[in-house]
């Protein structure tokens, strides 16, 4: 069996060159706000028109579902796009809900053999996720299923702001026993 690899990275997640980037997309998959709007912008008509058809076909995609399309002018193969929840509450699954987003994209990341995968802070932009919460859901969870897939080998888990970057590595600095790459 294969190493499993885990990087932090502070920077800008369209620019990574990985086998799959996760978009934290909203329920439609045409495109929405923050980092969905960019990466709309930046893979281009071929990935938007490929969201078009899926929405089309699926009626877009359901709070903690994934689907995958190509990634377009991105540096990426595929785009995953990964609904994740909005934070009402905390009293509506919303943690659950969060934790089913990581774990479809790595599933699908798994189906369309994506051995490197990288990871936005899946709602924690307009959805108001707190970011501390959403933090220790995206690392545990990924950490638990991670050894769990044949090819996924490595994922990057990429904060785009310093406040988000600093939440993950002081999570992922107080694990025993886990090699983590922390890179700016």
């Amino acid at each position: 069996m294969k190493l499993k690899k885990v990087s932090l990275v502070q920077g800008d997640i369209t620019t990574l060159p990985v086998d799959a980037l996760v978009n934290s997309a909203n329920k439609s998959l045409l495109g929405g706000g923050g980092l969905d709007y960019v990466i709309h912008k930046k893979a281009g008509i071929l990935m938007k028109n490929a969201c078009i058809e899926l929405n089309k076909a699926k009626g877009g995609c359901k709070t903690g579902s994934a689907e995958v399309t190509i990634a377009g002018d991105l540096p990426s193969k595929f785009v995953i796009h990964a609904v994740g929840p909005r934070w009402l509450d905390g009293t509506r699954d919303e943690p659950q809900l969060l934790c089913d987003a990581y774990n479809n994209a790595l599933l699908r990341a798994e189906e369309i053999k994506a051995k490197t995968v990288s990871f936005p802070n899946i709602s924690t932009g307009i959805y108001s996720f707190p970011p501390q919460l959403a933090a220790e859901i995206a690392i545990g969870t990924v950490l638990s299923t991670l050894p769990t897939y044949r090819t996924v080998e490595h994922v990057f888990f990429v904060c785009k702001g310093t406040e988000h970057y600093e939440t993950y590595r002081n999570i992922l600095l107080q694990l025993e026993d886990i090699h983590i790459d922390i890179l700016l």
